[in-house]
């Protein structure tokens, strides 16, 4: 059933929401001309007509409501502010398994584009296309997987569905999951605060927001760990130099003696912070500068090239750089992105003191504890299996198939309890022994014999190369798996990817969504039957408002 909500609302923040849940249920009816709903007198739904321009914005009416009750036209969706920055790709797409049996990419558990998603959804801004990174919309969620066994870094688990929106495919989960640490296992750390504290920062869902953020992160901390502050507008400043993490009161008058004025500076910031970090540097310890800022650098180094050049040369002295970006308006999300990635750190966009809490308190170990450095996935897909495959999302971290074993090339950090999931979508199939140098575990054995009947029952081979936090010990773990791994009943997990997926790709106008909508994807979500989930409720929220946007 489609979803029609074009309605007046009452203008309570908390009705909104109840009228935006209560839509999607059984009892509405959706006409031509208008809609009803027949069990409740707490909303009304008006005809539609061209001709009631003389409909004042807001209104109140003693006939539909309450006294002091005000009814009001929703809003019309509008674009984000045009200073907003997105770096543009394009979609992989599908590779024929015979030619590119390989599909290599890196790890990454950033989920900045899912919250930023959110807070334009909300704020009812039209999603810019490029900021719509689907693998970051799959990984905001949790999946439960099992944590690894005999000692092991990383756990595996795959899973084969149909596919939703294309019922001629298949769809295959890929999840490996990160060793948790114990709290006797993780290291002391060496943070430092580099907060952004320009003119552009002066609103109430940035700086105030850094300084509740980083007060909930400082709680978390003990007389082991350091902690300096810098801030950095037209110039850097220091107000803290190595403070011990039990010295709460301290760490939190400085955070919040800072104020917003000036120019950004973010090269003079990043420098400063980084000379605090090495002279306080823990060996064996977590040392990582965490960046908060809106992204609008606009004094010294500014592009995204010079400021990633600033701090590769950092990472590989075991110094990592984390960002988190807040606010609208001058958000730069592709050169946040960009030093993140290249500092070996997560990218988290923080939109509400929830957020702020699940990054930095509820997943602090995995925000903050790298386990696995350099971690690169690779899929090997048996041509006798399976004729074609697209990699959903990850398309600014494709990798060629030989970087999978060569250890210069850097690839995503993984931390503490942290796991990465893909999603391929695959064409079930009605030569040579290598692929670019890569040994091929699905090679035809004679050459008389076509790949693509190399009499092998597996579906693919599942390999995961990293390096180790300490000493760069490289290691690498393959498996095989195959159809006894696809079910016609997917779990809920596996319904939750789709789910997240799908609202990604209608988000984007993926050339490759098939029958995908947002009814599509409220489907999937309503096959979960997950009432106390939190992430879940809000997700489907933000597809209710989507559509009615849209």
């Amino acid at each position: 059933m489609k979803r029609n909500r074009k309605l007046l609302a009452v203008s309570s923040a908390c009705m909104i929401m109840a009228a935006s849940l209560s839509s999607c249920g059984d009892n509405m009816h959706d006409t031509a001309s208008g809609s009803y709903k027949e069990e409740s007198s707490a909303y009304e739904y008006y005809e539609e007509s061209a001709d009631e321009e003389f409909a004042p914005e807001y209104f109140s009416t003693d006939d539909y409501a309450p006294e002091g009750d005000y009814y009001y036209w929703e809003e019309e969706p509008e674009l984000p502010s045009a200073n907003e920055e997105y770096k543009g790709y394009t979609e992989a797409g599908f590779k024929d398994t015979k030619s590119e049996p390989l599909s290599t990419f890196s790890a990454d558990v950033d989920t900045a584009s899912y919250t930023n998603v959110r807070r334009l959804i909300e704020n009812r801004n039209i999603v810019p296309e490029d900021a719509v990174r689907i693998e970051e919309f799959i990984n905001y969620f949790d999946y439960d997987y099992p944590q690894p066994e005999d000692g092991s870094a990383f756990g595996r688990y795959v899973e084969i569905a149909d596919c939703p929106w294309n019922r001629d495919h298949k769809l295959m989960m890929v999840g490996i999951q990160g060793k948790e640490l114990q709290q006797q296992e993780t290291p002391p750390s060496n943070l430092v605060f580099l907060i952004d504290s320009s003119g552009s920062m002066n609103s109430y869902d940035k700086l105030p927001l850094v300084q509740s953020a980083f007060s909930m992160l400082a709680e978390q901390l003990d007389k082991n760990d350091r902690i300096s502050i810098v801030t950095y507008a037209g110039s850097s400043a220091v107000l803290l130099d190595g403070e011990k993490g039990s010295n709460t009161d301290e760490i939190l008058e400085q955070l919040y003696s800072i104020t917003a004025s000036g120019s950004t500076n973010g090269e003079g910031g990043i420098k400063t912070a980084y000379e605090l970090a090495e002279e306080h540097f823990i060996k064996g310890g977590n040392n990582r500068v965490i960046l908060a800022t809106d992204g609008d650098l606009n004094v010294g180094a500014s592009s995204e090239e010079e400021l990633t050049r600033l701090i590769e040369t950092k990472r590989d002295n075991g110094i990592y750089l984390s960002v988190l970006g807040f606010g609208e308006g001058n958000y730069k999300d592709a050169r946040m992105e960009a030093l993140a990635d290249n500092g070996n750190g997560n990218f988290s966009y923080i939109d509400s003191e929830d957020e702020a809490e699940r990054v930095l308190v509820q997943e602090m170990s995995g925000t903050l504890y790298t386990i696995a450095k350099d971690v690169k996935i690779q899929v090997e897909f048996n041509p006798s299996q399976v004729s074609s495959y697209r990699l959903i999302g990850y398309d600014n971290r494709l990798m060629n198939a030989e970087d999978f074993l060569d250890d210069t090339k850097d690839a995503g950090e993984v931390g503490s309890g942290h796991s990465v999931t893909a999603l391929y979508e695959i064409e079930m199939a009605d030569t040579g022994d290598s692929y670019h140098g890569v040994p091929l575990e699905f090679a035809s054995e004679h050459d008389s014999i076509p790949a693509e009947n190399n009499g092998r029952s597996e579906i693919c081979k599942l390999s995961i190369a990293y390096k180790t936090p300490v000493g760069n010990e490289n290691r690498n773990t393959s498996d095989l798996y195959s159809m006894e791994n696809y079910s016609s009943s997917p779990s809920n997990s596996m319904k939750l990817a789709q789910a997240a997926a799908g609202f990604g790709m209608v988000l984007r106008n993926s050339d490759y969504k098939g029958d995908a909508d947002f009814d599509t994807v409220l489907d999937i979500l309503d096959q979960l039957k997950v009432n106390d989930n939190d992430k879940i409720n809000e997700l489907y929220g933000l597809i209710l408002d989507a559509a009615d946007m849209y």
